[in-house]
């Protein structure tokens, strides 16, 4: 009898879990909730077009992924969205992001910044996972997978990604297409309540160019 009196405890908290929660202690209708939370994703373009000008094409691709994953479509264990934004400095990227971030969970400190600048060796992964046992630095926590296990539901920022060394890059690539990381300690870290931007100042100069020659041409014309 105990044992069928038992619940079942779940390993993974959703959104819609601690929409709940937060239900029963405000009082207000669970349905009420994520009805507001569906209108919210619906002026997304109109709110982030407020502070980042110039990039509405950007802004509606991302919009249009996001409300994708928070429908459930796509794969359930990966992100909600992963994007690169490529450009010169003083475009937007950034402050795309921390728009993002702000907008969607409510809070600007939602916005996790890692500086890929810091990774280019091979061993500062650990930096980033945390050492493994018997290795130096291993009661430290790894900066990245310490930061998403106290903070599961944000965005994470890995600015300037071409400087990281193509082991850190390929951990990358795990988030994005898996969700998870496992840590120093094996602990298995999820990423699947994250939105993962990659940004680069890589091709600005192509773009440079293009701008220069184009604008000779409309002068020769």
């Amino acid at each position: 009898k105990l044992q069928k009196s038992r619940r079942i405890l779940k390993e993974e908290v959703t959104a819609e879990d601690i929409a709940e929660v937060v239900a029963r202690w405000t009082g207000i209708p669970l349905t009420k909730m994520l009805e507001e939370d569906r209108a919210k994703l619906q002026r997304m373009e109109e709110e982030l077009k407020k502070r980042v000008i110039g990039q509405d094409e950007a802004i509606i691709r991302v919009c249009d992924v996001i409300r994708r994953s928070r429908a459930g479509i796509g794969d359930p264990n990966r992100p909600n969205g992963s994007f690169i934004f490529l450009g010169p400095t003083g475009v937007g990227k950034t402050e795309l992001t921390k728009t993002l971030a702000q907008f969607i969970f409510n809070d600007d400190n939602a916005l996790i910044r890692v500086d890929m600048s810091e990774y280019m060796e091979k061993h500062s992964i650990s930096k980033l996972i945390g050492s493994p046992p018997g290795y130096v630095g291993y009661d430290e926590a790894g900066q990245l997978t310490e930061s998403v296990r106290h903070r599961p539901f944000s965005v994470i920022l890995f600015d300037e990604i071409e400087k990281a060394h193509p082991e850190v890059f390929n951990m990358l690539l795990q988030v994005i297409d898996e969700g998870r990381l496992t840590d120093g300690k094996g602990r298995v870290v999820n990423f699947k309540n994250t939105i993962i931007i990659l940004t680069s100042n890589i091709g600005s100069q192509f773009i440079a160019d293009f701008l220069i020659n184009l604008t000779k041409k409309i002068i020769a014309i």
